[in-house]
């Protein structure tokens, strides 16, 4: 008997369920977990990481995020407004600066920001502030030219009736700019910039080629100087736990905005 479409599919759907249930118990049941439970999840080394890993570690990848975001996102505005310019210029400068900081690598960026533009200028990085504050700029710095395409698309979905709207009313083209057209644009745009949010955070780790004391230590590179200490990988992995306890959170928060602004549209 031939077997419906629907049939079909739950046959399909459950078949990869018990081929991948398989694989987990395979996986699981063949370890060497006399090997690898104290290499990677070793009682003694955890609990040397704590609180360190959570008060410094943690901590100061949230406070590196934090800055690098608040900062892409002005620089991105800007940006974004200079692209969408009727002056000329300014739509050559933004152009530039997007395309140029978004096709070099982000540690490339980072490590010229911090170690050859003070050789460039002149001066030592400490008088700008030490690398781990320039490499944080040059974090920025890549923020901001990806931040600017998304919050230029989100400008773009405001429908042409809303501005011409504020025109009839008698709104210049700046107050019409940023008091009907960005409110709107940003509506839409949160779920992306959430998105950058969360690469910012995992990006954080590439601060480490600038260099780090022990009060701007983040999450890799706290973990990575621990496991050098120790011998042991365990590090490795509570750094990778408190980055899915931050992550995880935020991801499903912005899948739940779009749902429910697809819902509103």
């Amino acid at each position: 008997m031939a077997l419906r479409r629907t049939q079909k599919q739950k046959l399909y759907r459950y078949t990869v369920y018990v081929v991948l249930a398989a694989l987990l118990v395979w996986a699981l049941v063949t370890a060497d977990w006399a090997r690898l439970g104290p290499l990677f999840l070793n009682p003694e080394v955890a609990l040397k990481m704590l609180p360190g890993i959570v008060t410094v570690g943690l901590v100061n990848t949230l406070w590196f995020t934090a800055v690098a975001f608040a900062g892409g996102l002005v620089l991105g505005v800007v940006l974004a407004l200079m692209k969408m310019s009727v002056i000329a210029p300014f739509r050559w400068i933004a152009t530039v600066w997007i395309e140029l900081f978004r096709g070099l690598p982000a540690l490339l960026t980072i490590f010229a920001i911090a170690y050859i533009l003070p050789i460039a200028v002149g001066v030592r990085n400490q008088d700008l502030g030490g690398p781990v504050v320039l490499g944080l700029v040059g974090l920025i710095l890549v923020a901001s030219a990806y931040m600017a395409e998304t919050i230029r698309a989100g400008l773009q979905a405001v429908p042409k009736g809303q501005t011409e709207a504020a025109r009839s009313l008698g709104m210049s083209p700046m107050k019409t700019t940023f008091w009907i057209v960005i409110p709107q644009g940003f509506r839409i745009i949160i779920p992306p910039l959430t998105n950058e949010f969360v690469l910012l955070l995992k990006d954080t780790s590439l601060l480490f080629i600038a260099g780090s004391f022990i009060w701007s230590k983040e999450l890799t590179t706290f973990a990575r100087d621990a496991t050098t200490q120790n011998g042991n990988a365990t590090p490795l992995i509570m750094a990778a736990l408190l980055y899915l306890v931050v992550t995880i959170p935020l991801t499903r928060f912005s899948a739940w905005l779009e749902r429910r602004m697809a819902r509103q549209r």
